[in-house]
Order: C-alpha cells, then sequence, then structure tokens
C-alpha cells in the first residue's frame, strides 16, 4: 500500500510538472506573439518602420528560443533531482591534470542554463573534487551541452562550422582555465563551500531508512521544483535578451555600427561586452547572436562562447558561492580566455 501511494504521489507531481512545463512554453510563446502582434497598435504615433522591425526581431528571437529553453530547463532539472552529484566524482580521475579535461567533456552531460552549473560546481567541491575540475565543469556544462548544440544548429542552417567552432572554443576555454587554476590559483581567494559537521552527517545517516520509501517522491518534487525555478528564471532572461537585441539592431545608428562591423578587431570586444551585459541563457543565445547579422562571425562566436562563461548573473553567483575575491579574478582571466579562444577558432574554421 504505501509503494502504491509512493508510486501515485510520483506520476502525479510528473502529470503536473509536463502539464506546467507545456503551460509555460505556450504562455511565453502567446505572450511573445501578442505582443508583437498589438505592440505596435498600441505605440499610437510611435508606429514607425524601426518600431515594426523592433517587434519582428523581439518576436523571432523569442519565439524561436523557447523551445529549447524549455528542453534544457526539463532536462537540466532531471539530473539535479534523480542523478547524485557522487556520479560526477567517481568518474573523475584522481590527477587535476587528468581530471580537468574530463570534467570539461562531462559538462555535455548537463544540459541547463550556467546558473544551474555553479550550485553542481560547489556541490562537486563540497564532496572533495579537485576546484580546477570544477571548475571546468562549471564552465563546460552551459556552453557545450546537446541542447545548445542543437539550438546553434538551429539559428545558423546550413552553417555547421558555426556549431563546431562554438564547441571547440568554449570547450578549449573550460580546459584551459581550470588548468590555469590547477596551476596558479590560490586557495586564498576561493570560498569553499561548507561541507557540514559531522553530527548532522551521522543525523543524515540515521534517517536515511526513514527516507527510503519517499526518495523517489522527494526526487520528483525536486524535479517540479527546479523545473518551475529554471524555466521561469531563464525565460526571463530570454526576453530581456530579445529585447535588448531588438533594441540594439534598432537604436544604433548605422553609422556607429560600420565603425565596428568593419573592423573585426573592433566588434569581437564589443560583442564579448554585449554578452557580458545582456546575460542571456546559453540555450536561447544562438539565436540572439544570429539576429546580430551585421557583424562577422567571429564576432558573433565570441558572444556566445562568452555569455555562458561571464556574464553579469553569473559573476553574482559565484561571487555568493565562492567570494567576491574569487569571482572578480576568476571571470577577469575568463573574458579573456575566452576571447582569445573565438578569435582562434574563428579564424580557422570561419
Amino acid at each position: 500500500m504505501e509503494n502504491q501511494r509512493t508510486v501515485a504521489d510520483g506520476l502525479r507531481v510528473v502529470v503536473r510538472a509536463s502539464v506546467y512545463a507545456v503551460l509555460g512554453g505556450a504562455a511565453l510563446v502567446a505572450i511573445a506573439t501578442v505582443v508583437s502582434v498589438l505592440g505596435p497598435t498600441l505605440a499610437l504615433d510611435l508606429y514607425t518602420p524601426p518600431v515594426a522591425a523592433w517587434w519582428t526581431v523581439f518576436t523571432a528571437v523569442a519565439v524561436q528560443g523557447v523551445p529549447f529553453l524549455l528542453l534544457g530547463t526539463v532536462v537540466s532539472a532531471a539530473i539535479g533531482a534523480f542523478v547524485p552529484e557522487r556520479v560526477f566524482r567517481r568518474l573523475l580521475p584522481r590527477n587535476p591534470a587528468l581530471a580537468v579535461p574530463v570534467a570539461g567533456i562531462a559538462g555535455a552531460v548537463l544540459p541547463g542554463c550556467e546558473c544551474a552549473s555553479v550550485p553542481v560546481a560547489g556541490s562537486l567541491m563540497r564532496r572533495g573534487v579537485a576546484p580546477a575540475a570544477a571548475l571546468a565543469f562549471l564552465l563546460s556544462a552551459p556552453a557545450i551541452n546537446p541542447v545548445v548544440l542543437v539550438a546553434t544548429s538551429i539559428a545558423f542552417p546550413g552553417q555547421p562550422k558555426m556549431v563546431l567552432a562554438r564547441l571547440l572554443a568554449s570547450l578549449g576555454t573550460a580546459v584551459l582555465m581550470g588548468w590555469l587554476w590547477a596551476r596558479f590559483g590560490q586557495e586564498k581567494w576561493l570560498r569553499l563551500p561548507g561541507r557540514g559537521t559531522a553530527s548532522a552527517h551521522a543525523t543524515g545517516a540515521r534517517a536515511t531508512g526513514a527516507r527510503a520509501t519517499g526518495a523517489r517522491a522527494t526526487g520528483a518534487r525536486a524535479f517540479l521544483t527546479g523545473l518551475q525555478h529554471d524555466f521561469l528564471h531563464a525565460g526571463g532572461f530570454l526576453v530581456l535578451g530579445a529585447a535588448a537585441a531588438a533594441t540594439f539592431n534598432i537604436a544604433v545608428p548605422r553609422s556607429v555600427l560600420d565603425l565596428f562591423t568593419g573592423s573585426p578587431w573592433l566588434a569581437v570586444p564589443l560583442l564579448a561586452v554585449l554578452a557580458v551585459v545582456l546575460c542571456v541563457c546559453s540555450e536561447a543565445d544562438a539565436f540572439v547572436a544570429a539576429s546580430l547579422s551585421a557583424f562577422p562571425p567571429t564576432a558573433r562566436l565570441a558572444f556566445m562562447v562568452v555569455g555562458p562563461m561571464v556574464d553579469l548573473k553569473l559573476l553574482a553567483l559565484q561571487a555568493g558561492t565562492f567570494g567576491r575575491s574569487f569571482a572578480v579574478r576568476f571571470a577577469s582571466a575568463t573574458w579573456v580566455v575566452a576571447v582569445a579562444a573565438s578569435v582562434l577558432v574563428g579564424w580557422w574554421l570561419l
């Protein structure tokens, strides 16, 4: 009887999560569509060709990005709820030099936005994983997972080299930053997450048996909670990013853009800085980058490589988890390495 109730509770939570996911995605698409249709009408005398172009770009970016955002948050919530962190720890070699590239490649198994990678990296460190490997995982997880790569291929149809360039530049940045931290990082810069007390572990061990029958239901509730948080949080940034991209395309004078688009040396750092400010979710940033069609491919590649690794919300999350001293140093170095990797890979492939 107890097992039947547990299964029934789990099924109810899964059905409720599926309904929330479908309704949430439909609501976001509907809002973007309605706003795009009614926006120019409500703008009254502001209804001009530039305004109409703004709504067109905004709708295209938002609507294209929603399916991948929804898929990524569902998979991310499922992994966070049902896959223990110890799985990653057991798969990593003990040698930090070898653990870093393995952790970077392992980032492909955590589809989701970059916000989820910070607590996962903290949990890995808390369970004894070398900081260099955990940081490589933190950078690669939101940048090279299958959802992001598929979204990039849809945003850039007929351009498989853009997908390959994003994979190589992002993975190279993550691995290089891990090795740099292993070589030059200092413990005083990194505030490790608390490990908990021995009594807490003992209490948890005694309670394990009592919680066993409800473990699946607890995991299902964690999945539902994670799905709601990730989708609403990342969806908000997608809408803001779409609005910012549309504004950038329409509001910035063509004469100003010509100064940057005509020179890759200026276009690359401009879009790299723009990626930090816009804070677009990694599952949707390819559509924003594709909308910046006036810029050269290498600059748009830099936008997609830098964004999942260095932006304002990530800086705040890293500062809160690992300390401000770490966040400032690590984010600055990551930005430089990501831009350099984008330039090298873009020069080679694009």
